[in-house]
C-alpha cells in the first residue's frame, strides 16, 4: 500500500487487557501482587547466591542470571501494563515503543541461551563428573553468559532495526498489553512480509538450536541416569534435570506458538494470553520452580535466615 500522501502515526493505543472496565480493578491487583513476588522472589533468590559461598558453582552462577533476566522481562512489560489500567490515553510514542520492544527481544532471547546453557552444565555435572570442575570453569562460564547476553542483543538488533522501515498510517490502536512484532505488523501500512521471514527465520533459528541444545542434554543425562545404580543418585539427578525441564517446557511453549507457527491468523486475545504466561507468568514460577525443588538453596536460606535472627 502506497504511504506517500498518508499521515505517519508517532503515538498508538495499548488496548490489551483493559478493555472491560469490569475488571480493570480486579487485574490490576492481580498483576501488581504478581510483579511484587516476581522482584521480591527473584532478587531474594539472587542475593542469596551471591552471599551463600556453597552456591557460588556455575548451575547457580547461572540460576542467578536466570533471575535477573526473568526480572528484566518482567520490568520490561508489567509496569506500563498497571499503568494502563487506569491511564485514559493509554499512549505509547513510536520510540517508547521500540524502546520496549527491544529490551523485551533481547531479554527474552537471552533466557532462551541461558536455560540452554543451564541445560549443557548439568549434561556435564551427571554424565561428567569427574571432568566438571575441568571443564565448567569460571573463565567458560563467564564465556557463556557473556554470549547468551550478546546474542540477545543481536537478535533485538536485527528485528528493531527492520521495525524502522515499517510506517504506521493506518490505526494506532495496538491489540496487545506491550508493543510486540506481530501486533506491529497488523496495524503497518508497509507491506511487513520481509520483518514476518526475519522474524520465522531468526526466531526459528534460535529456539531450534536452544531447544536441541536442551533435548541432546537432558537424552543423555537420562541414559546416565538410568546406568546408575545409587537409588539416591537416582532421584537427585531426576529431580534437579526435571526441575530445568518443567521451567524449558513452560517458557518455550508459548514462545514456539506464537513466533515459529506458520501464518498469524490467530486471534489476539489468544496471542495476549500465551504473551502474558512468558511475560508475566514465567517470571514469578521460575524462583518457586528452582528453590522449592532445590535441597542446597532451601539449606543455604535456613542459614542466612538463622544469620539474621
Amino acid at each position: 500500500m502506497g504511504t506517500k500522501n498518508a499521515t505517519e502515526l508517532k503515538e498508538f493505543v495499548l488496548m490489551g487487557l483493559t478493555y472491560q472496565p469490569e475488571w480493570q480493578i480486579p487485574l490490576f491487583l492481580v498483576f501488581l501482587v504478581i510483579y511484587l513476588i516476581t522482584i521480591v522472589g527473584n532478587l531474594g533468590l539472587i542475593s542469596l547466591i551471591c552471599n551463600e559461598p556453597q552456591l557460588h558453582i556455575p548451575m547457580y552462577f547461572f540460576l542467578g542470571n536466570l533471575a535477573f533476566v526473568d526480572v528484566w522481562i518482567s520490568s520490561t512489560v508489567t509496569p506500563k501494563m498497571l499503568v494502563n489500567f487506569f491511564a485514559k490515553g493509554k499512549m505509547i510514542s513510536l520510540s517508547e515503543c521500540m524502546i520496549q520492544f527491544f529490551s523485551f527481544v533481547m531479554s527474552a532471547t537471552t533466557e532462551c541461551f541461558l536455560l540452554a546453557t543451564m541445560a549443557y552444565d548439568r549434561y556435564v555435572a551427571i554424565c561428567k563428573p569427574l571432568l566438571y570442575p575441568v571443564i565448567m570453569t569460571s573463565r567458560l562460564s563467564m564465556q557463556l553468559l557473556v554470549s547468551s547476553f550478546v546474542g540477545g542483543l543481536l537478535h533485538a538488533i536485527i528485528h528493531t532495526g527492520f521495525l524502522f522501515r515499517l510506517t504506521f498510517c493506518n490505526s494506532n490502536i495496538i491489540h496487545h498489553f506491550y508493543c510486540d512484532i506481530m501486533p506491529l505488523f497488523k496495524i503497518s501500512c508497509t507491506d511487513p512480509s520481509i520483518n514476518v521471514l526475519i522474524v520465522f527465520i531468526f526466531s526459528g533459528s534460535i529456539q531450534m538450536f536452544t531447544i536441541l541444545t536442551v533435548l541432546v542434554s537432558y537424552t543423555s543425562v537420562l541414559f546416565t541416569i538410568l546406568k546408575k545404580k545409587s537409588l539416591q543418585d537416582i532421584r537427585k539427578a531426576f529431580s534437579t534435570c526435571g526441575t530445568h525441564l518443567l521451567s524449558v517446557s513452560l517458557y518455550y511453549g508459548p514462545l514456539l506458538f506464537m513466533y515459529v507457527r506458520p501464518g498469524s491468523a490467530q486471534a489476539d486475545d489468544q496471542d495476549m494470553m500465551d504473551s502474558l504466561f512468558y511475560t508475566v507468568i514465567i517470571p514469578v514460577l521460575n524462583p518457586i520452580i528452582y528453590s522449592l525443588r532445590n535441597k542446597k538453596v532451601i539449606d543455604s536460606l535456613r542459614k542466612m535466615l538463622k544469620r539474621k535472627a
